[in-house]
């Protein structure tokens, strides 16, 4: 039975990669405190924790840009993952997925940029995944990658490839859009400025009624933090604000206990799935929502 460790992962990849396959997942918790950057500690702790259930790990699993926090990993975190990977001899899988929604293009490292500038030792063991269905908004096409430096992986991949053909118009028409420079160029260019603007408008929004995000830049989400409202710091009191915000705000937004998250009260709100006038209805009832929690909260005291 194999283990990929994740650094706060999107909560259907509890379903996706494990009801199938019986893979074993083993969080790597990362702290607020540093932004949710992933450490050296972070992932022995994993590592140890894997071994105490006597567990062998075979490879990390990172989002880069990350879902859900909806920020780049930086280069020196890639740094660090990757030489843990290479000293504990195991495999380093990056999805990349929303690569092409990083608000500013300069902010986003690959994985594959950190092999470049090492001439690409110990790429053997690196493997990257996407999908044209977020940054090109093709959900319905079924289409994605792997971009591996490993031949035994590629191998492996098309011998399976069988299983997920992909029709021939949906590659004729794929070929023709892509080959198109101009439209690609300006498609992309065009989706970073639309996203920019709407995590603007949404991390101001919430600002205005006193809740603070991460800082993000890329993609279709920000993690919001709720801490203050929790009765208690406990997943049981997160869960229990979720719920009161779906009956009370009719707002359906991801408790970061379902993405793993070891401290509560932090939420996942998905802002490129709306109008800008939905949104603007949307910040409207967290506002009204605040503002009475705010009142009981003096009249409790």
């Amino acid at each position: 039975m194999i283990l990929i460790f994740f650094i706060y992962f999107f909560n259907r990849f509890d379903r996706d990669l494990r009801w199938r396959t019986g893979v074993k997942i083993i969080p790597i918790h990362c702290e607020s405190s540093n932004n949710f950057q992933v450490t050296p500690q972070a992932l022995e702790l994993a590592y140890e924790e894997a071994n105490s259930k006597k567990i062998k790990v075979r490879g990390i699993l990172i989002t880069n840009p990350s879902n859900p926090l909806g920020a780049t990993i930086q280069r020196s975190n890639l740094e660090e993952i990757l030489d843990f990977a290479v000293r504990k001899n195991i495999h380093l899988v990056s999805d990349e997925i929303y690569s092409g929604s990083a608000f500013c293009s300069s902010e986003f490292v690959s994985i594959a940029e950190v092999l470049d500038s090492r001439k690409y030792v110990d790429s053997e063991r690196v493997h990257i995944v996407y999908s044209l269905s977020k940054d090109l908004g093709l959900p319905g096409f079924r289409v994605g990658t792997i971009y591996s430096f490993n031949d035994l992986v590629v191998t492996t991949a098309r011998r399976m490839s069988s299983f997920t053909l992909i029709s021939s118009q949906t590659q004729h028409l794929l070929a023709h859009m892509l080959s198109d420079d101009d439209f690609t160029g300006n498609y992309i260019k065009t989706n970073r400025d639309r996203l920019k603007r709407r995590y603007e408008m949404i991390v101001d929004g919430l600002k205005r009624s006193g809740i603070e995000c991460l800082k993000g830049n890329a993609g279709l989400f920000c993690w919001m933090n709720l801490s203050q409202l929790l009765e208690k710091p406990t997943m049981e009191c997160e869960l229990k604000l979720w719920n009161k915000i779906l009956c009370e705000v009719k707002l359906n937004i991801s408790p970061g206990s379902s993405c793993h998250c070891s401290e509560p009260g932090w939420f996942r709100v998905c802002f490129a799935n709306m109008s800008e006038q939905t949104l603007e209805i949307a910040l409207k009832r967290l506002h009204n929502f605040m503002q009475k929690r705010t009142k009981d909260s003096y009249a409790v005291e």
